[in-house]
């Protein structure tokens, strides 16, 4: 889990916590898997948060064919290295929404950069690999953090203000997110946002690729098997 703190800290700073619930609608159930929540707060009013570049670069490695971190969240402006730790090719990609970039193919050993200019949400894939996904969400503000696997979130420093608080689950809906959204008021006696519902849909099963096609196997000479 990635955070940023602000760069003006206060003597009113508080740490709020939150419990969220994974909610699967189908089996009317909790999920045992309450990881990857994202929660943030914008603060409502005239003032901007300071959102300070991480001195550490940020990275969303390639390996064994997967994305590591499958979530990470960035400040605007930052930029995302894309290194490849596999021993064959990888073409890393995002048309949807957020940023919109394709990096091509690029070969073990290297790394591609990007940088995430302005607010949203970057759905990654690779056009090599269909089980390859990741997500990247830009955030104007340094106010948020991300639930573990026990639906336990952290967001450290907050100011005393008035705040939008706004939830992403990669599985929910846009419409159930947008009806978790509400305005809070932070004081320096808060320390909880309560337990937060997230009704989760269903991950898609058959993905496109970066031309709208379905994904062919690869054959033995294609650069998604290990070179030689």
């Amino acid at each position: 889990m990635v955070l940023f703190v602000c760069a003006e800290a206060g003597a009113q700073e508080v740490t709020l916590s939150a419990r969220v619930k994974v909610l699967d609608t189908e089996h009317k159930a909790e999920s045992s898997h309450a990881e990857n929540v994202v929660v943030w707060l914008t603060p409502i009013g005239d003032s901007s948060p300071v959102v300070p570049v991480p001195k550490q670069p940020l990275r969303l490695s390639q390996h064994s064919k997967s994305f590591e971190p499958h979530v990470l969240v960035v400040p605007v402006g930052a930029v995302v290295q894309f290194p490849n730790r596999d021993p064959f090719f990888h073409n890393v990609f995002s048309l949807f929404d957020g940023k919109r970039f394709d990096l091509g193919l690029y070969e073990a050993g290297t790394t591609r950069n990007v940088s995430f200019d302005r607010p949203g949400i970057s759905y990654i894939f690779c056009n090599i690999h269909a089980e390859m996904s990741a997500v990247v969400i830009a955030l104007d503000t340094p106010y948020f953090g991300i639930s573990n696997r026990n639906g336990e979130v952290i967001i450290p420093h907050v100011p005393a203000g008035h705040y939008r608080m706004r939830a992403w689950y990669e599985t929910a809906l846009p419409e159930a997110l947008d009806a978790m959204t509400r305005e809070i008021n932070v004081t320096e006696k808060s320390s909880t946002l309560g337990v937060l519902q997230v009704p989760a849909g269903h991950a898609v099963s058959a993905r496109k690729n970066k031309y709208g096609m379905d994904y062919e196997p690869p054959a033995p000479n294609n650069p998604a098997y290990p070179r030689q």
